[in-house]
């Protein structure tokens, strides 16, 4: 069965083309190759003993899209692509609307066109906005902090419409908390163009020197240490997550929305102490002040997935330390 990734070649969609073939799938990648690199291919098809297909192109391209579709002979999109980072999304929200909610209109008219109506949704814990209380069951209130978190309330919001209207569609809806960590070879994991906007990549930087320090955004959070508390959750497990999302929309053709996390949060500065211990090298740290947008705690009851889908996270952090140690110091200059 033939399951187009969106976003394929980047980060959560790589880990999970590994986990797609593992379980039998034939994946197809979408990919303009804006935040990834065409090197991932070939190291997919080390790790698989495959060549994986792949389309180069923009998912806002809606003729071209459903050509993809008919010419593979989809059976399921996993939509990952889009942009990601939520300081950026406060400096340029124009980019954010543009590229995320225009790319999944698109993807859903090419979708439409072709007949193809099973689509597992990449959604984010950033729909909870600053939440109430933590941990976070999935009907919590939804509201946003900043323009990423917006993007991905407003397509939650489109595909329930559009089930509303055409209840044959079978839609998956996965809100991620904070993925981390890289497959256990060392040949594939987070490679952020520029400078890393999420906490594990930056820290892995520092590690091997190509940071001097790491900036914690705040330290005066109501927070046992006083900076941010996440959800951390490995990429493996969440692969699994999707491929577990994607059999039972094909087994049970009901839609659904679940989170993806641990169920666990961890402070700033209890990563930075895992990763010391991971790597044996120290992580300088500098307190900054808080960065627009963030808030103080944020992690998942995970519940609910364990019940539909039968899936649960597996690692640990001291795992998702030692396996973006082994990425980062077998990669220094990630894909290049």
């Amino acid at each position: 069965m033939n399951i187009l990734l969106t976003g394929g070649a980047g980060y959560i969609g790589s880990h999970t083309c590994v986990a797609l073939i593992e379980a039998g799938f034939t994946p197809v990648i979408l990919d303009n190759f804006s935040n990834s690199q065409p090197a991932v291919l070939q190291r997919l098809a080390q790790i698989t003993g495959q060549v994986i297909a792949c389309e180069t192109g923009n998912v806002l391209d809606t003729p071209w899209v459903e050509d993809v579709l008919r010419r593979h002979g989809i059976a399921a999109v996993l939509h990952f692509a889009g942009d990601k980072a939520v300081g950026e999304s406060v400096a340029q929200p124009l980019k954010y609307y543009r590229n995320n909610i225009g790319g999944a209109v698109s993807l859903l008219e090419a979708m439409q066109a072709a007949g193809c109506r099973t689509l597992v949704f990449s959604s984010s814990a950033t729909v909870y906005g600053d939440p109430a209380s933590v941990p976070i069951t999935e009907d919590f209130p939804r509201r946003h902090t900043n323009p990423y978190g917006h993007t991905k309330l407003v397509i939650e919001d489109m595909l329930a419409a559009m089930q509303t209207t055409e209840p044959s569609w079978r839609l998956g809806v996965l809100r991620y908390f904070n993925p981390v960590g890289a497959h256990p070879s060392g040949l594939i994991g987070e490679d952020p163009s520029g400078i890393p906007n999420n906490l594990m990549p930056f820290v892995a930087q520092v590690a091997i020197g190509k940071r001097p320090f790491l900036n914690v955004y705040g330290n005066d959070y109501p927070t046992p240490d006083g900076t941010g508390v996440r959800d951390y959750i490995h990429v493996q497990d969440l692969a699994e997550g999707h491929v577990a999302a994607l059999q039972a929309l094909l087994d049970q053709g009901k839609s659904f929305t679940v989170n993806l996390g641990t169920g666990r949060g961890n402070s700033v500065l209890e990563v930075v102490k895992a990763f010391e211990q991971a790597s044996g090298r120290p992580i300088p740290c500098q307190m900054a002040p808080r960065r627009a947008g963030d808030v103080a705690q944020c992690y998942a009851d995970p519940a609910l997935a364990k019940t539909l889908l039968g899936w649960q996270a597996q690692h640990t952090l001291a795992d998702m330390c030692l396996d973006t140690w082994r990425w980062q110091s077998s990669n220094p200059d990630g894909y290049k």
